[in-house]
């Protein structure tokens, strides 16, 4: 199960820590979700999810302050006790000297931030939704060609590195090449990213290794990007039959999410660069609601009409 460290939340949200004596290093958030414990906090603890983040916002603050001392110390003591990785004050609410005690004691740290509630729960379910999301690692280049990313796939030493140099020359950016490691971040969003060894680098069979960002500069690389179109790059048959029109999307399948996939044959003398640009082009098109392909069928359709009637 993947997780993030509570140190990384802190320092990504910029939260402000009330319990530095409570030692956050051990503490993982293994779930997107959060809590607000409303309920809880009256003392109804059925279906609590103990492992989310907790926060509290204006509504829950001015409950507990409502409360008389004793029963508000007695109402956080019962929250913290059941083993919450954190607490969170939002609204520029600030928790009195009795909740810091009760975090201290249970070994639960209290934070704080400035953002309104609904914001900042928004903000926080959109980063662990990146960080947590289910992620894999396949072989492949990703490449950015005008604002589409193009993951280009195919057997070893059939040219994907090279495809991608002339790439990087022509102006677009690389993301990783080799290894690509995907996260399905939403039902219709996969985000591809480089493993730290090897950011930034490309392996050219007779050359070896070199550094696109040293060589080309920063505008060259790119750290993340998604996913919108497939190139698989396969040896050309004269046998098998390759689409001609494009009428019919094809897609391939990761993470459960469905991509565009173009299989494009590979002949001596192919522009492989011009090529990938050209599909990421059009794919932007089609998405912009035209489609070359049919947009030839239905001049052809009305010729053949025309004719008829003639």
């Amino acid at each position: 199960m993947k997780a993030v460290k509570l140190t990384k939340l802190v320092q990504e949200m910029n939260l402000k820590n009330l319990t530095p004596e409570v030692d956050m290093e051990h503490v993982r958030i293994t779930l997107p979700d959060i809590n607000r414990p409303a309920l809880q906090l009256t003392g109804y603890f059925e279906h609590f999810a103990s492992e989310r983040v907790q926060i509290i916002g204006y509504v829950e603050y001015t409950y507990l302050m409502h409360l008389n001392p004793e029963e508000r110390k007695r109402s956080f003591e019962n929250f913290v006790s059941k083993q919450i990785p954190c607490v969170i004050f939002t609204t520029m609410t600030e928790p009195d000297e009795d909740m810091l005690d009760m975090g201290r004691k249970y070994n639960v740290p209290i934070l704080v931030t400035e953002k309104t509630t609904s914001n900042f729960m928004a903000e926080i379910i959109r980063w662990l939704n990146v960080q947590l999301a289910p992620c894999i690692s396949i072989h492949g280049v990703l490449v950015d060609v005008y604002g589409e990313g193009v993951l280009i796939m195919g057997e070893s030493g059939i040219g994907k590195s090279e495809a991608a140099l002339e790439l990087i020359k022509r102006g677009h950016r690389l993301v990783s090449d080799d290894v690509v490691e995907i996260s399905k971040v939403s039902d219709v969003e996969l985000v591809g990213t480089a493993p730290d060894i090897t950011r930034h680098f490309i392996e050219l069979r007779g050359i070896g290794i070199i550094d696109v960002k040293t060589l080309f500069g920063v505008e060259s690389v790119k750290n993340t990007q998604s996913i919108d179109l497939v190139i698989k790059l396969e040896e050309w048959s004269r046998d098998k039959e390759y689409d001609r029109l494009g009428l019919k999307e094809e897609y391939t399948e990761i993470l459960g999410n469905k991509v565009v996939c173009h299989s494009l044959p590979i002949r001596p003398g192919r522009n492989l660069a011009v090529i990938v640009e050209s599909a990421a082009v059009n794919h932007r098109q089609k998405k912009m609601g035209y489609n070359a392909a049919q947009e030839l069928y239905n001049r052809v359709q009305a010729n053949l009409a025309k004719k008829k009637e003639d």
